[in-house]
């Protein structure tokens, strides 16, 4: 029996020593980074495109020029820096939006300078309207980004507090520039966070588009109103999605709609959902939309992140890359912003992208 047991050790030996080693590769493969993850970035950089770590995670494209200049002085405490700004955008309403936007982030972090602002010029409409939309974006920091049932009764609380006092400022600055659409637009956070009817909404929504009918920001703020997330559901969203990108003329970058629409209600975990004929056509029309719009558009580099995913979700791998060499260097964009911080939306951005470059030198090679 002890002849017969060793005889078979000595027969078995190759085997354990053959499971042994594709343990070893697995655990190695488990722990190391992965080859082709390494030969991805190592193609992306000979392409010239921007590592994970330097990657501007504020913004979704560069800033129009001279905003990086006013934005500084601002933060040294110059009011009339943003006043300028805003004088000298004037009734140009996608980027009146924007800077208001930004200038009021600031505020609502420290608002020393429009204070002062308000004590110089009293009615000025230009004061107001970064006022009220500081007030929202300060309600929404006090909620927090976490879903209802991880947020504290007092954060509500305060939370729609401000929303409440919100929208006696967003009166008064709609009352000082009543062609102005942005307070209407600032509204559509209040109107999602307290939860308008869709009547009051609809109401809204006639005073914006009477001003303003393509307006980026005011539709993709009214998108996220009609998402099953917030006020609406997947049916309502998409309709409203297609709708205003069928009556936009093309340049608007309003075709982004029915990517966003898509992209909030896609609770799938594989792609095939994203590369049905329908999802093709969309894309296609972002594309069109895209080559057609004003390349200094504030907002065209938005339309290109959602683009430069799809495309790569698709397998048009060298259309991909395009787009991604277009807004490279900025990732706070759909869909890498819902990856969270800044280092997450890097991470992410930068996985989908050196995928594609891989692929498309693989195949242009």
């Amino acid at each position: 029996m002890t002849v017969l047991l060793w005889t078979l050790g000595i027969l078995a030996t190759p085997f354990v020593l053959f499971a042994l080693y594709l343990a070893g590769v697995f655990v190695k493969e488990l722990f190391s980074p992965s080859d082709d993850s390494d030969d991805a970035a190592e193609t992306a950089g000979k392409l010239g495109l921007l590592p994970a770590e330097r990657q501007n995670a504020e913004h979704a494209g560069p800033l129009p020029a001279g905003w990086e200049a006013a934005f500084a002085a601002v933060r040294g405490g110059d009011w009339k820096a943003a006043a300028a700004l805003l004088r000298d955008i004037g009734r140009d309403w996608e980027r009146r939006s924007m800077a208001a936007y930004l200038l009021a982030e600031m505020a609502a972090e420290e608002d020393g300078w429009l204070l002062a602002w308000e004590a110089d010029l009293a009615d000025d409409p230009d004061a107001a309207v970064v006022r009220a939309r500081s007030t929202v974006i300060l309600a929404w920091k006090l909620r927090g980004a976490k879903r209802a049932n991880y947020t504290t009764s007092e954060q509500f609380a305060g939370f729609h507090r401000t929303l409440q006092a919100s929208r006696e400022e967003i009166a008064r600055a709609a009352a000082l520039n009543p062609d102005d659409p942005t307070p209407y637009i600032t509204e559509i956070w209040v109107a999602l966070g307290l939860g308008y009817p869709h009547s009051e909404m609809d109401k809204l929504w006639t005073e914006i588009t009477a001003r303003s009918p393509h307006h980026y920001e005011a539709h993709f703020s009214a998108l996220q109103y009609w998402c099953e997330k917030w006020r609406g559901s997947q049916a309502l969203a998409t309709e409203f999605a297609e709708r205003a990108a069928a009556r936009a003329p093309l340049g608007s970058l309003l075709t982004v709609l029915p990517l966003i629409a898509h992209f909030e209600h896609d609770k799938s975990d594989d792609t095939s959902a994203d590369i049905t004929p329908e999802m093709v056509a969309r894309v296609d029309a972002g594309l069109a939309d895209a080559a057609a719009a004003d390349p200094a558009h504030p907002r065209l580099p938005e339309l290109r992140h959602l683009l430069a995913f799809y495309l790569s979700l698709q397998d048009r791998d060298e259309m991909a890359l395009e787009q991604f060499k277009l807004v490279d260097g900025y990732v706070n964009a759909l869909p890498w912003r819902y990856e969270g911080d800044g280092e997450a939306m890097a991470a992410y951005y930068c996985r989908i992208r050196n995928a594609s470059a891989q692929a498309a030198s693989a195949g242009t090679a």
